[in-house]
């Protein structure tokens, strides 16, 4: 590859543009972004060369990575697909899979399988943009990808793609796309949730106390951390992945529920010991 586009600079691609810049030194980085998002990315020597138009930044492109949220990666499959060089394999970055790899099927149809790899690195902060960009955010990190049936990993574009995650740290995971849905709206997207649902009630509750911050300790810190993450991160997640999502706040109603009826009964006890079990696994 000698030349990589990776479309929004923020957290995610500026991470990526770092973590590159280190470990393959040779490949041209295009971002695109913001004016000042770029002049800021290659002050950080995130990339080596800003564009703000897509249709511009993807030319001459082997690799293109969409790295921005998932409403506008599903709007720049369709915007930069029939533009891109043929050679070119895309990628994105997307929390959520099933309508961005429906999307990419409606613009590439039979080339799908050579055209579009869709991924989603498990990494992040609770706060976005370029400024906290970190070029070792992906080291240990599991990089999934939802292959399309048929799709070959090993050979082309696509396995030296892979190669490169691997050199930056990242370990990747092949998985069914509906299962990644499903399976990250118990582990990322139901999080976000509840600690936005518990820090939302307590500014409602706790508002004018004074002591409320100084009397929560590392726990309520812990259980709020990711509550400052901002709607934009989590808007196309919840368009794109609402069942999902429904499904696993209904299930932690009926825990809460059962929880808050048995506070005084020995069922108590026993949740206490089911929760332990999950770290222990």
């Amino acid at each position: 590859m000698k030349q990589i586009t990776i479309i929004g600079t923020g957290l995610i691609g500026g991470s990526l543009g770092l973590a590159l810049t280190q470990h393959a030194p040779d490949v041209h980085i295009v971002g695109c972004d913001r004016e000042s998002v770029l002049q800021q990315a290659r002050m950080m020597g995130a990339i080596d060369e800003g564009c703000t138009s897509p249709e511009q930044a993807v030319r001459q492109s082997d690799l293109i990575i969409l790295a921005t949220p998932v409403g506008s990666i599903i709007d720049l499959i369709e915007r930069i697909g029939p533009l891109a060089p043929p050679r070119s394999l895309i990628t994105d970055v997307g929390s959520t899979k099933s309508e961005i790899m429906t999307r990419a099927k409606d613009v590439f149809g039979a080339d799908v399988c050579t055209r579009f790899l869709p991924g989603h690195p498990m990494a992040g902060k609770e706060t976005g943009g370029i400024e906290c960009a970190d070029g070792t955010l992906f080291e240990g990190a599991v990089w999934l990808i939802t292959p399309y049936s048929d799709q070959d990993l090993n050979n082309g574009a696509i396995g030296n793609y892979l190669q490169l995650i691997k050199k930056i740290g990242g370990r990747v995971l092949p998985i069914d796309p509906a299962q990644h849905d499903r399976i990250c709206g118990w582990v990322s997207h139901l999080p976000q949730m509840l600690s936005t649902a518990l820090a939302s009630t307590l500014v409602e509750e706790l508002a004018n106390d004074s002591d409320a911050n100084a009397i929560g300790g590392r726990a309520l810190r812990e259980m709020t951390r990711i509550a400052q993450s901002p709607y934009s991160m989590w808007r196309d997640v919840a368009l794109t992945n609402t069942k999902n999502i429904q499904d696993a706040l209904l299930r932690v109603e009926q825990k809460l529920a059962h929880i808050r009826e048995n506070l005084r009964t020995r069922e108590l006890e026993e949740e206490f010991e089911r929760a332990n079990q999950f770290r222990k696994s």
